[in-house]
């Protein structure tokens, strides 16, 4: 079988627009953890400025963006591997770490690809429910994966947007099976307070940094991102895939975003004001959320969320999807301050709505992408 590439919205196209076909005119897309805010001013001249440059592969421009990013972080060259997004690293360590026997642990409900990634390499897939307060239950994970390959940390978690400690992690890493790595996603990062794992990468610990230029930055369709761990433990992903030089526009636009030194406090702050006035409006009106820190967050519906992400749709408001584990929570993207008070508009009327029944393309949009190996979760 093939190792295709599951990416976040793929995944939201199974509970939302039909994938490859564009959004109705005038739609509030807050459903695929995307920034409405887009490419930075800097980022969008150099793409102008490289784009004439699109027919040669200019591995320099590579090289720089990794420079670049590694002296900011304090990390050898070596350390870090650019990549088109944080998917592909994220498949290419669950193939290169696990195997029939070797599991894949993870959270539940958590950011649900490289389960698939596990399905393609046959490893067992342990789900281990969060704690009380919504962080990885590490040492639950461990009891879970006495034989496991890779622990996963997405921290901000996706879909609760709920940070995991650095104590944590780092006592996952100290009491972790022999040969087995922890793989910690910092995609969402740069939206909260958290402590990063590079600490713990510069210190040669067993483990795999992801991060993105999707989220924060903006770069969703330019595709770029990092894998950062101990160069022995990187070789491996190459056997699965590896790029000698990323697209020029994703390499120029990630340079000029990485010099702008304002962009992710400004950034950070708009998402958090905007974040924090539905939060409130949650609060005035009693309705149940996760307490997000990052671009997404968790909003209890109180009744099976499938058929009310039909009717947000209906509205021209597309939301995300459902984990079963949580069936009455819908995901929900921070978006626009205009967005999100167009979602706040539809809430009311979508969640006092009885008897539904929509007829949307939202099953055929669930079996296409069943087409591509996207079946029933594994548990442990």
């Amino acid at each position: 079988m093939a190792s295709g590439i599951f990416t976040e919205p793929m995944l939201a196209a199974a509970a939302t627009a039909e994938w490859g076909k564009p959004y109705p005119a005038g739609a509030v897309i807050i459903d695929s953890n995307e920034n409405p805010l887009g490419p930075c001013g800097a980022a969008r001249e150099a793409i102008a400025g490289i784009s004439a440059q699109g027919g040669r592969y200019c591995p320099w421009l590579t090289e720089d963006l990794i420079g670049l990013f590694g002296k900011a972080e304090g990390l050898k060259p070596e350390y870090v591997r650019a990549f088109p997004g944080s998917s592909e690293p994220l498949h290419y360590s669950v193939l290169a770490y696990t195997s029939p026997k070797k599991s894949y642990v993870t959270a539940d409900p958590g950011y649900e690809a490289g389960m698939h990634a596990a399905k393609i390499s046959g490893a067992r897939v342990a789900k281990v429910p969060l704690t009380a307060t919504y962080a990885h239950d590490v040492k639950a994970m461990l009891a879970a994966g006495p034989d496991a390959g890779i622990f996963y940390i997405c921290t901000p978690n996706n879909p609760t947007g709920t940070l995991t400690s650095h104590a944590d992690i780092e006592y996952l890493l100290q009491n972790k099976p022999k040969g087995a790595i922890a793989l910690v996603d910092e995609a969402y990062i740069h939206f909260s307070d958290g402590i990063s794992c590079l600490d713990l990468v510069k210190a040669n610990q067993d483990l795999i940094v992801l991060r993105t230029f999707s989220k924060i930055y903006g770069m969703a369709g330019l595709r770029c991102g990092f894998a950062i761990g101990r160069p022995d433990l990187l070789d491996k992903l190459t056997a699965f895939g590896g790029w000698g030089s990323m697209p020029v526009t994703a390499s120029a636009a990630a340079i000029a975003s990485l010099k702008d030194a304002q962009l992710v406090a400004e950034r950070k702050k708009i998402n958090t004001a905007i974040r924090s006035s539905v939060f409130s409006w949650f609060d005035s009106k009693r309705y149940s959320y996760m307490p997000s820190q990052s671009n997404c967050f968790m909003v209890d519906m109180k009744k099976p969320a499938k058929q009310l992400i039909e009717a947000f749709a209906a509205e021209n408001v597309f939301v995300g999807r459902v984990w079963p584990c949580v069936p009455t929570h819908i995901r929900v993207t921070v978006g626009t301050a205009p967005e999100m008070d167009r979602f706040l508009e539809v809430f009311p009327r979508v969640i006092a709505m009885k008897n539904l029944a929509y007829s949307l393309p939202l099953q055929k949009n669930r079996n296409h992408l069943d087409g591509y190996g996207l079946g029933p979760e594994t548990s442990a």
